[in-house]
């Protein structure tokens, strides 16, 4: 069986930074849904939301079968909002994966600031991804978005310098 760490939490809660830094010190992959999706973009072009969506879905699905087609025993791990998808798709996208354990890294910050990060980052990110318009369902978001709870999980304040040596020893002790 596999194992899959999920850096769960809305947009600009800081999970790619997270996630860079656990894939640096174990050496595990990661498979971030941006990181998936652009290309599309970069080819399909960029449209309007619902196409954005659509992306999404087809990369969340793409993550998952690369999952699947790797070796029983390895670690990933997952950097996504994984709000944006019915809990139901995700179970089916681990039992396809062959993924018998998870554990989430909940990224969170207070929406004002992460209506902040995410306005100051515009220029930077990839013109697929929502633009201004966004950040009035981002506040409404960052309000009501919750983790997932499924397996063990590390509440990560991205307000607060990362502990690095807390995530380390807590993703060894979870995942042995």
């Amino acid at each position: 069986m596999k194992k899959a760490i999920l850096v769960n939490g809305v947009p600009a809660t800081g999970k790619s930074s997270v996630a860079r830094f656990l894939a640096d010190a174990r050496k595990w992959p990661i498979l971030a849904l941006d990181s998936v999706k652009e290309p599309f973009f970069d080819h399909l072009g960029v449209r309007d939301r619902e196409f954005n969506r659509k992306l999404g879905r087809a990369s969340y699905q793409a993550i998952w079968s690369i999952v699947r087609d790797a070796p029983d025993g390895m670690t990933f791990i997952v950097d996504a909002w994984f709000g944006f998808q019915p809990r139901d798709v995700l179970e089916g996208h681990l039992v396809r994966a062959g993924v018998g354990s998870t554990a989430e890294v909940w990224c969170h910050a207070p929406p004002d600031i992460l209506v902040a990060r995410y306005r100051e980052r515009l220029h930077l990110r990839h013109g697929g991804h929502p633009g201004e318009a966004f950040l009035p369902e981002l506040d409404a978001l960052a309000r009501r978005a919750e983790p997932l709870r499924r397996g063990p999980i590390l509440d990560v304040d991205t307000t607060q310098p990362l502990d690095h040596e807390r995530l380390l020893g807590w993703v060894d002790e979870v995942l042995g």
